[in-house]
């Protein structure tokens, strides 16, 4: 009964879209402006720099917490399970329609749970490709591919490396039309100097 429980919450906490609630906040409804989706890049864009920080730490702070919910509850395979429902909850979330985020930061916030040290490498991975190169794509989808081989190179379990590939193949699949527009160099890159709404 407490396993399901935990499942049941990590769910309903990953399907907390913050970015939705930060655009709604401005009376903007994020499934229609921008790229349409109700993730912290397009809260970036549409909300500008300091709510889509805010929207990111949020998005990351609640797969950590998912996780560590099943850590104080429950035993292994629970957590693993827990990761795998909070990302679940982002991507298809409840409350609006199963139409969610591509799950980037609330993976993140799980691995962080999970393995600590590989996530907080591929973190790092992420923000210099995001950084020198503005494509947020392009820092998600190197992040998702690397992330399995320093989860090997940590030496964590083969669960957790099993369960590390799947998620980044899922990833990676979610960021389909962005590899489609980048090949046809059609990406809209990241304007990091923009304030608005700070």
């Amino acid at each position: 009964m407490t396993q399901f429980l935990v499942i049941c919450a990590a769910y309903l906490l990953g399907s907390i879209s913050f970015a939705y609630l930060a655009g709604r906040s401005r009376g903007i409804d994020l499934r229609t402006v921008g790229s349409k989706n109700v993730g912290a890049t397009n809260v970036f864009r549409t909300l500008g720099r300091t709510i889509g920080i805010a929207v990111m730490a949020l998005d990351i702070a609640k797969g950590a917490i998912a996780v560590e919910l099943a850590h104080a509850t429950t035993t292994s395979p629970w957590p693993l399970i827990a990761a795998a429902a909070a990302i679940l909850g982002h991507v298809f979330p409840v409350w609006l329609g199963f139409r969610g985020g591509k799950g980037v930061a609330v993976a993140g916030g799980a691995m962080i749970g999970l393995v600590p040290l590989a996530a907080l490498m591929v973190i790092v991975v992420w923000v210099i490709l995001v950084a020198t190169t503005r494509y947020v794509s392009v820092g998600s989808i190197a992040a998702a591919v690397v992330f399995p081989f320093l989860v090997l190179v940590v030496g964590a379990s083969w669960p957790v490396l099993i369960f590390a590939t799947c998620a980044s193949i899922v990833l990676i699949v979610r960021h389909r039309a962005n590899i489609t527009r980048l090949l046809r160099h059609e990406e809209l890159r990241l304007d990091l100097s923009r304030r608005k709404g700070s």
